[in-house]
């Protein structure tokens, strides 16, 4: 299998992981069914908290489309794989919890559009970024050109589409590309999933919905979003237990992780 679903030691927190080592995780049409197929399986297990999107190879993330692949596919073959790539990507969207991409090594065309997909990034040195795919005469169509400029603005994103220049991991912090750096990376997330995995349940996914519902509103609709999450937390038995837990100076047990509310 070119993706895999891994337990991390952090309780909660689990892990993707691709690794197709003779393509540098280069997408084809198998691997993103794989990547589809195992974010329904990591979705819809009982104790997530925390989903880290990783690569089981040194060299790379994800190098972006296999155009190996492609370079075999006339146009009706590339617009039938176009569908399955898609549903790729939106089933990182869709993960329920909040989502870390664990980048070291190359992320590019479909693979730093993968990490964009992630709430936040973690970076190791060797680190590198590019949307390249003006140099090959197409468009990145992963969510690159929508989601880029969400996170760095417009004219920064215009700048890495439009050049598909490589930016290394002091230029992607720098820009705002990259959230969190450290010299192992598969550390740094693991210690940024155990403090979220350690917040209630309840409150981080209401919380989350909050930011990322609200983020296109206008102001007044995005409050009524944050209001509805503040309900549903400040309703919940998390919100009890929270409480008591900080008054008495105990770990709180939440009870949403039990599968309550």
């Amino acid at each position: 299998m070119s993706v895999r679903l891994e337990r991390t030691p952090v309780e909660g927190a689990w892990a993707v992981v691709m690794d197709r080592p003779e393509a540098l995780n280069a997408l084809s049409t198998s691997q993103a069914r794989e990547l589809t197929r195992v974010c329904a399986e990591v979705a819809a297990q009982d104790d997530l908290r925390v989903v880290l999107l990783t690569s089981a190879l040194d060299r790379a993330f994800c190098v972006g489309a296999d155009l190996k692949e492609r370079q075999q596919m006339d146009e009706a073959g590339l617009l039938a794989q176009r569908p399955v790539l898609v549903a790729a990507f939106a089933a990182v969207s869709a993960l329920p919890v909040p989502t870390v991409a664990v980048v070291d090594g190359h992320a590019l065309g479909g693979g730093f559009e993968l990490a964009l997909r992630c709430d936040l990034v973690v970076a190791g040195p060797g680190a590198r970024f590019a949307l390249p795919e003006v140099g090959v005469g197409l468009v990145p169509g992963g969510g690159g050109t929508q989601l880029l400029s969400r996170r760095v603005g417009l004219n920064r994103a215009l700048d890495l589409v439009l050049t598909g220049r490589h930016v290394d991991v002091a230029d992607a912090e720098r820009l705002g590309l990259v959230d969190r750096r450290g010299e192992d990376a598969t550390a740094t997330a693991l210690e940024l999933a155990g403090v979220v995995a350690s917040r209630s349940p309840l409150a981080v996914r209401a919380a989350r919905t909050a930011v990322r519902a609200g983020f296109d509103l206008p102001l007044p609709e995005a409050l009524e979003v944050e209001d509805a999450a503040w309900h549903e937390a400040a309703t919940s038995a998390d919100r009890v237990e929270g409480i008591d837990a900080f008054v008495t100076g105990r770990e709180p047990r939440w009870p949403s992780a039990r599968g309550g509310r």
